[in-house]
This record gives C-alpha cells, sequence and structure tokens, in this order.
C-alpha cells in the first residue's frame, strides 16, 4: 500500500511541475486588463507607403517588434503613466533608410493607435 501512495503522490507532482513549466515557457492569459494594447502603423513621410521591418520598442525594455507588410505592429506593454516607443530602421538595405523616431505616449485609455510616418535619410 505504501509504494502505491507513494506513485500517486510522485505522479502528481510531475504534472504539477510540468504545469508550472510550461506556463513560465507559453505564459497565460492576459493580466485581465492589467496591461496595454499599443498598435498602430509605419509608413513614409515622403511616399505615403507602409514600411516594413520597422523595428518598434519601449524604450528601456528588452520589449520589441517589427512592422509587417502593410506597416502595421501591435504589442501588449505594462500599462504606465507614459511610455517612451522607439521606431528604428534596422534593415536599411531591404527598404530604404529611414531615420528613426521616438513618441512618448501619455497614457489613459486601454488601447493606444498610433500613426507614424518616418523621413528617409
Amino acid at each position: 500500500m505504501k509504494k502505491n501512495w507513494k506513485n500517486i503522490f510522485l505522479r502528481g507532482a510531475c504534472l504539477t511541475s510540468a504545469t508550472f513549466v510550461f506556463q513560465a515557457c507559453y505564459g497565460g492569459p492576459q493580466d485581465f486588463g492589467l496591461d496595454l494594447l499599443v498598435e498602430g502603423e509605419v509608413s513614409s513621410k515622403n511616399t505615403g507607403l507602409p514600411i516594413k521591418g520597422i523595428k518598434v520598442s519601449v524604450a528601456n525594455s528588452i520589449q520589441h517588434t517589427y512592422t509587417d507588410e502593410k506597416g502595421s505592429f501591435s504589442f501588449y506593454t505594462e500599462r504606465l503613466e507614459s511610455a517612451k516607443i522607439q521606431f528604428e530602421d534596422t534593415d536599411s538595405a531591404e527598404n530604404k533608410s529611414f531615420a528613426g523616431k521616438d513618441t512618448l505616449l501619455s497614457i489613459n485609455g486601454d488601447n493606444i493607435y498610433l500613426k507614424i510616418e518616418l523621413e528617409e535619410k
């Protein structure tokens, strides 16, 4: 009987550990409205065309994303009173060379939509 009890305990401990590891690696649901959705589009100031491959990041953070073919981006970030969003051309060989731009957001809603125009260098 003791061996059966030990096996049941060990299986339960393994299942619990696997659940914690899965959640740590793949995350869980959003923080129940505590995060801020930042989305928008980046285009050329000269042509008005969307720019692919622009790095969009939150200042003083490792969090970043890149614009897609339509110049669109979206990500969740921590809700603060203000946040500095940086736009940087990291693949200028592919789509011309654009000057970087910083935007300081004053946050007072659940979603932020940005329409950014970058100038060619």
